[in-house]
């Protein structure tokens, strides 16, 4: 038995570009950075970001379209596949991405509470910091 499911939390890297397919079927693509935040040897924090190309179709391209935008939070579960493709130099290429099994939505930035109805208010979700560096090597399987 194997195994293909991917969790990402990070923030789209600019709006969704949200296309249809010729049979009709909406597929959305976009970026999402995701970071990492631990300390080195010397106890310096340190953070580091990855970028994730992320493909989602039907349904949850429509949502994506109607709802996130550059700078959104969202949480994607998805599975890896890379395709390959011919440039126009003949030349091989490869893209891993992640296709979208099911989403959830970040809270939206610019709430407005009836307490402050003309401020905009922005809802924080803590970072959790990952105490020190895991090595391959430790893990004991």
């Amino acid at each position: 038995m194997f195994l293909n499911k991917v969790f990402v939390l990070g923030n789209l890297t600019a709006d969704p570009d949200v296309r249809s397919l010729p049979n009709g079927r909406p597929v959305a693509n976009f970026g999402l950075a995701t970071n990492r935040v631990f300390y080195d040897k010397e106890g310096k924090k340190q953070e580091r970001a990855e970028f994730h190309n992320i493909v989602a179709f039907g349904r949850s391209a429509e949502i994506i379209q109607q709802y996130l935008k550059k700078g959104s939070l969202v949480l994607i579960e998805g599975r890896l596949q890379t395709r390959s493709w011919q440039d126009s130099g003949g030349n091989t290429r490869y893209r891993t991405e992640i296709i979208t099994e099911r989403l959830q939505m970040g809270p939206r930035a610019g709430k407005i509470t009836p307490a402050t109805p003309k401020e905009e208010t922005k809802e924080e979700i803590p970072i959790i910091e990952e105490e020190e560096e895991i090595k391959v090597e430790d893990i004991p399987f």
